[in-house]
């Protein structure tokens, strides 16, 4: 076969766009976050994903092994969760996908690599309008999206789309897996002819996260339920347990369903399933709704297992969880600590604090100084805490994850400080200049620290943080600490989510 005749090679164009959006976090979503973490296109944004359990890594994996499909890379953003993301950002980033779009040539199939909760200071639906966009400029080509388990997805977004999927696991450990469903789902319709129908609905709830591990619980039934219903006609099944922290008109729960419309043409299989799952989610809307112990009363669960069981104990305050929008800086957890007479050895993680850093980086390894950690960015969650402390360890910030989710993953934070309290030497405490979540090994690795050694980890973390300490820690308890990811959704300032829909 000549040169001339070789056939085409088919073209996937790929862009990401992956940030969780808390309307209460104190701190607003800069283009240098994106920055920090993700804002890559070509060859660069998948050379990086290589070997990672992320989306894009399956989208490398696809680039590699299908040399019968040409993938082109456009726009890949994400960054960590925090507040409203400047809308010049988003902007920017759905100027650019749309003109790769309509310059880039014929187009087989799109791939979209979205969050589902991200907001801006001007959009309450970011991801529908790229959607939206998309399926204009692209009227006939087979578009594909994951979302993660946290979406807030709205029922206009189903016609933009041909093919979708989700995360099943919280912790996240299967990134990798749901783009790869999303683009074994594009390549049956491109190759195989499959016809399909997506469908979004809302079951009128709105699940606090906090008891929504899958390991465990209501969610884990829900995701055993949506599974089952896959076979001829329903190509997806999908529970989003929805984050209430977006506060927007869409927040809560979701039902999607992909059906095969040439197995059920008129969908009626697919409309069972979804009057199915809605029903599952509103039955077991209660037993999301638990009770956390606070501060004081969860350190002292803390301490009493440390006596009976020994051995690494966590307690965790999800409150200001940076996975969950929070900017690791409230104050709740390390007061409560010094109140406690305690000598074993403890850790807490962390603070962000770029100016308290810039100091103890100056001091050096060895000096002394006063610095004040949390309270910094607001005095609604209780004031600063005011300590002398001892720099132990400095660095600067960038590690990558050992651990299941994630895994491979560089992380940057920014130039980073461990410190003890000179009145506590039992008590270190982790100063990071950027907000870091402190769920993996290699977060505590990098500060030197032993984790078989320590005794006890107070973490500001949620369910993420089980992924890979579950095993690690005797114990590990959750505490109800005021922060911008609060369990108590009456503390918070909500505009245009429906709080009524919230169990109690």
């Amino acid at each position: 076969m000549s040169i001339d005749s070789a056939p085409r090679k088919k073209r996937l164009a790929v862009a990401r766009f992956w940030y969780e959006g808390n309307v209460f976090c104190p701190v607003p979503c800069t283009q240098e976050d994106f920055d920090r973490r993700e804002w890559r296109t070509g060859s660069d944004a998948l050379a990086v994903a290589r070997d990672t359990a992320t989306e894009l890594g399956a989208v490398e994996r696809f680039a590699r092994t299908r040399t019968d499909w040409e993938v082109v890379a456009l726009r890949c953003a994400s960054a960590l969760p925090g507040g409203a993301i400047d809308d010049e950002v988003f902007t920017r980033f759905y100027d650019e996908v749309l003109t790769g779009l309509a310059q880039g040539g014929q187009w087989d199939a799109v791939y979209l690599s979205l969050h589902g909760a991200s907001i801006t200071n001007a959009r309450h639906t970011p991801e529908m309008d790229i959607l939206s966009a998309v399926r204009f400029l692209l009227p006939g080509v087979p578009i594909g999206a994951s979302f993660d388990l946290h979406a807030n997805l709205s029922p206009g977004m189903g016609p933009f789309l041909d093919m979708a999927s989700g995360y099943k696991t919280y912790p996240h450990i299967d990134m990798l897996e749901t783009a790869q469903r999303v683009l074994d789902g594009l390549l049956s319709i491109v190759e195989q002819g499959r016809r399909t129908r997506v469908t979004v609905v809302k079951p009128r709830a709105m699940l606090p996260s906090f008891n929504m591990r899958t390991a465990e619980g209501p969610m884990k039934e829900l995701q055993e339920l949506a599974a089952a219903q896959i076979g001829p006609g329903v190509v997806e099944a999908l529970v989003f347990g929805g984050f209430p922290y977006s506060d927007t008109p869409d927040t809560g729960s979701s039902v999607v369903i992909v059906s095969d419309l040439n197995a059920d043409p008129e969908g009626k299989t697919a409309a069972a399933v979804s009057a199915k799952l809605e029903e599952a989610v509103r039955a077991l809307a209660p037993r999301f709704a638990v009770q956390l112990p606070n501060a004081e009363e969860g350190l002292r669960q803390g301490l009493e297992a440390l006596v009976s069981k020994g051995g690494l104990v966590a307690v965790t305050d999800p409150g200001d969880n940076p996975l969950s929008g929070g900017a690791c800086d409230t104050p709740g957890l390390l007061a409560a600590l010094l109140q406690t007479d305690t000598t074993v050895p403890c850790l807490f993680a962390s603070f962000a604090d770029a100016d308290s850093v810039r100091t103890l980086h100056e001091a050096g390894i060895g000096a002394q100084c006063k610095v004040a950690l949390g309270g910094k960015l607001t005095a609604d969650f209780g004031p600063p805490v005011e300590v002398t402390v001892r720099v132990e360890r400095l660095t600067d910030g960038v590690f990558r994850n050992t651990g299941p989710m994630e895994t491979g993953v560089e992380t940057r934070c920014g130039r980073t400080a461990l410190v003890s309290l000179v009145d506590r030497p039992n008590i270190q405490v982790i100063v990071t200049s950027s907000v870091a979540p402190a769920n993996d090994p290699g977060f505590f690795a990098l500060h030197g620290i032993d984790l078989d050694a320590s005794r006890l980890l107070c973490v500001k973390a949620k369910n993420h943080f089980r992924a890979a300490f579950l095993d690690r820690c005797q114990a590990i308890i959750d505490t109800d600490v005021p922060g911008p990811s609060a369990l108590d959704l009456d503390l918070l300032p909500f505009r245009y989510a429906d709080r009524s829909l919230a169990p109690k």
